[in-house]
């Protein structure tokens, strides 16, 4: 008994005690708040945007930027968007990207949507990473892109822009870089209408600063595009018709490239986008060799240039035993430049065969999902084992 006395004393006066004194912790009232996500605030840094676009007002901007780079890429934007005459401009929060950092800078999914007036009617839209920041006590963009999304060029700073009535080129570079690309895609529309008059044009060309600044537009994996000059592809990424296409350059690649080769590389592409390449049903032999066809039916070189490399791998190897396929024109794959120069002997001999609106109506019909052997009988009279066979004795007879 005396034990529990004793306990119960000090109970008691643990509780005389607490009463007696304020036991309650209180945070100290200096210390910064703990970081966290403002949904509102970025939506609304998100609409301020959206208006100064629309508005072309470039101060207000680049007043939304988060820190000095981020204020003058803003101010870029909104110029972009002057000179490219961007329509229908949506900036839509979507949800938050991961945790806020121990800096308080945090990321966003955005959908965003845009036109490039007066080329393609079809709206662009893309989910982007948008990435805020605390600049004093008000919440900031500190910029626009990265992540695993793609990157549009326009929207990630101040680009060069020449625009014709028919071609447009974007460029993260010099003005003499932009004049460049701007007579290639100028030339590349008319070489293209030549084969395909029905097409009015509207080819867009974004050259990157580099090739990882390829990457981030394409939502690419670092490599991806290694030792490729150009690629077209929608903007989106989908094979949705409703997006559009254009062509983007890795300008590691197409940098030192000739003249007469860095416009072959632009009429091809040219091509890709007059005929939504990027989408189509034909089958890859097809959509290449077609592309170059047309960009080389505008170039007196000879046979020994243009097909250099399928002449030398058939002299050592033999003539493959079929049409190349997806495997054979993946980036990095082996003998890559010979399997487009045989992709496009095997266009260059249908349309020996049948002419040139064969080749082009063989080849609609394909994109909408024709079958091979119906559609080759149709257009050329041949089955595709007689193709095959054709192909392959037209290989093993070209010019050393």
């Amino acid at each position: 008994m005396v034990g529990l006395s004793l306990f119960l004393v000090a109970v008691v006066g643990v509780v005389v005690w607490l009463t007696q004194h304020d036991s309650t912790y209180h945070a100290p009232l200096d210390g910064a708040p703990a970081p966290h996500i403002d949904q509102s605030g970025a939506t609304s840094l998100l609409d301020d945007l959206e208006t100064a676009v629309r508005r072309d007002d470039v101060t207000s901007g680049a007043a939304l930027g988060a820190t000095p780079q981020a204020r003058t890429d803003l101010g870029g934007v909104v110029r972009n968007g002057r000179v490219l005459r961007v329509a229908d401009f949506s900036l839509r929060y979507v949800d938050a990207s991961g945790a806020v950092a121990p800096d308080g800078t945090w990321a966003a999914d955005v959908a965003t949507t845009w036109r490039f007036a007066g080329f393609d009617d079809r709206t662009e839209r893309l989910e982007v990473r948008v990435r805020f920041a605390r600049a004093g006590d008000r919440l900031r963009i500190a910029g626009i892109g990265g992540g695993d999304h793609r990157s549009p060029l326009w929207l990630s700073g101040p680009v060069q822009v020449r625009r014709s009535a028919r071609s447009m080129v974007v460029v993260d570079g010099s003005a003499e870089q932009a004049d460049r690309f701007a007579a290639l895609a100028r030339r590349a529309v008319p070489q293209v209408r030549r084969v395909l008059p029905g097409w009015a044009g509207d080819l867009v060309v974004e050259v990157p600063a580099s090739q990882a600044s390829l990457d981030a537009a394409l939502g690419a994996h670092p490599g991806d595009y290694d030792g490729i000059a150009a690629v077209t592809t929608t903007v989106d990424g989908s094979r949705s018709r409703r997006s559009p296409s254009h062509v983007f350059i890795n300008p590691q690649v197409f940098d030192p490239l000739r003249p007469r080769g860095a416009q072959v590389v632009i009429t091809h592409e040219a091509t890709h986008v007059a005929t939504d390449a990027a989408t189509s049903a034909a089958p890859i032999w097809l959509v290449e060799g077609f592309a170059d066809f047309v960009a080389l039916s505008s170039q007196r070189l000879p046979l020994t240039t243009t097909a250099a490399r399928i002449i030398a791998l058939v002299h050592r190897s033999g003539a493959p035993e079929h049409l190349p396929g997806p495997q054979e024109f993946q980036a990095g794959a082996k003998h890559l430049e010979a399997r487009y120069e045989s992709a496009w002997l095997a266009c260059r001999m249908l349309d020996g065969d049948g002419g040139t609106d064969a080749l082009v109506g063989f080849y609609r019909a394909m994109d909408r999902g024709g079958q091979l052997g119906p559609e080759l009988q149709r257009w050329f009279g041949l089955t595709p084992a007689a193709f095959t066979r054709q192909w392959r004795t037209l290989l093993t007879h070209l010019p050393a």
